[in-house]
């Protein structure tokens, strides 16, 4: 039977039953595999809070806390399966309970409904996700301060509406995405700590007559604070899916638009980078071809990435307050979503360990122009007002008389000269000290112990 299935209900089975099980539950036991870690933890927070208040005996609670511990090693070992007519992970970890334990099993759904339970594994999930995300994310950050600081005196053409402006480093273009990532850490900071807050004993939205210790889980799980409304805690199943991607939605811009500059860039009509022919594909019938589809694919992935918040913006579109089974796909956006950031994180870093860069671009006359503003501010620095030191040097490029000095004197913090990495870099260490991720690994230990 499935927790919510009273005698009798439901129970006879039928072609059209079948058909409506199909259709109800769809990939929901797929999804649930991904939250089995969780709801165990979740499970033992509850469990050792309902011995508090005498819902569980000393004998119970240590009967379970063996028995979910068990279950927990045969998860993390790759163990653990959602049976065959079997609801959902959270019927087949207490169904695993009862088998073992008999009674003492089905004590351990006191004081809860399966909404706040579904609630607490998707919260503890997704905090989990959105720092393994924020690891990656850091890993490729920390290859583009390398690359930034390897060739911060290569020159690279600086553009404005894709025609020549002024110049620019390789050091600021892979500073510059350095930054962007710095960023998108806030915003998945944001993500993290509404993720980090506890629903547990909200039941099914409405709270519960027993006396139930809701400051304790949430300490148990290392949640950073609790949904304290019961009703906002039911509410806050969609917003949490949709900040969440909403963070991931920030990464792929600043992935995507990175992996069109490495498109551009290898171009034979740019020829700025090279990239290896690992991160190449040829053509069937053109043998001079050497195709960026790992950067394209990166920007299709990404941009594809983009659209997943407002999926979850349309599912949750005019729902009133309290749960509703809508709510059940928002798993089938959310989870793969994670495994698809990832993938091309890594990647991203594969490609930035490989791309090579091209030096003294700007030697070539066809980039004379770049270096009209440096031609102004000379003129400006022997007294020149601005204004009349633009008209003149634009009346030099006119006539032809003007005369490119390729001498950069760029000083100023975030310049060709000085890149300020070490400043991109703490910006980053704060936003990553921000999550709090220690409080969370101690806590986890502890309910494991």
């Amino acid at each position: 039977m499935k927790l919510w299935q009273k005698e009798g209900f439901g129970a006879e089975p039928s072609e059209a039953a079948a058909k409506i099980e199909r259709f109800t539950v769809g990939r929901d036991r797929e999804m649930d595999v991904y939250l089995a870690p969780f709801d165990v933890l979740g499970n033992l927070a509850h469990a050792v809070m309902l011995e508090t208040i005498g819902l569980l005996t000393a004998d119970d609670l240590a009967q379970l806390r063996a028995e979910l511990k068990t279950i927990y090693a045969d998860i993390e070992a790759g163990n653990f399966t959602i049976e065959d007519g079997i609801e959902d992970v959270h019927s087949q970890v207490e169904l695993m309970l009862t088998r073992k334990l008999g009674d003492i099993g089905k004590k351990i759904h006191s004081g809860r409904s399966r909404n706040d339970q579904v609630l607490v594994d998707l919260k503890l999930y997704t905090r989990a996700q959105l720092w393994t995300v924020a690891e990656a994310t850091r890993m490729v950050f920390d290859q583009l301060i390398a690359r930034s600081e390897q060739h911060k005196h290569d020159l690279l053409p600086g553009y404005t509406h894709l025609q020549i402006a002024m110049p620019s480093s390789f050091g600021l273009w892979f500073g510059a995405y350095a930054e962007a990532l710095a960023d998108d850490m806030l915003t998945l900071q944001t993500a993290f700590r509404l993720a980090n807050r506890n629903p547990l004993g909200s039941g099914a939205g409405y709270g519960s007559s027993f006396p139930l210790n809701r400051t304790l889980t949430t300490q148990l799980l290392g949640f950073e604070g609790m949904h304290v409304n019961v009703v906002y805690a039911q509410m806050s199943r969609g917003k949490t899916e949709q900040t969440a991607l909403n963070a991931i939605a920030a990464i792929a811009a600043t992935v995507s638009r990175l992996a069109m500059d490495i498109c551009l860039y290898n171009s034979q009509n740019f020829g700025f980078l090279t990239l290896p022919d690992a991160l190449t594909t040829g053509s069937s019938i053109m043998p001079h071809k050497k195709n960026p589809d790992v950067a394209e694919l990166l920007r299709a992935k990404s941009n594809r990435l983009k659209a997943l918040p407002m999926e979850i913006t349309m599912v949750m579109s005019n729902l009133p307050s309290g749960y509703h089974r809508d709510m059940q796909i928002l798993k089938e956006v959310l989870m793969p979503a994670f495994d698809e950031i990832l993938d091309c994180l890594q990647i991203l870093a594969f490609t930035l360990e490989n791309i090579q860069v091209k030096p003294n671009l700007l030697a070539d006359e066809k980039y004379d122009l770049l270096f009209s503003v440096e031609r102004v501010n000379e003129l400006v620095l022997q007294g020149v007002p601005f204004r009349e030191a633009y008209r003149i040097v634009g009346k030099e490029i006119n006539e032809g008389s003007y005369k490119a000095s390729r001498e950069l004197k760029h000083s100023h913090e975030g310049s060709i000269g000085n890149p300020g990495n070490e400043l991109i870099v703490q910006q980053m260490d704060a936003a990553m000290a921000g999550f709090g991720i220690d409080q969370i690994r101690q806590a986890t230990a502890a309910l494991l112990a």
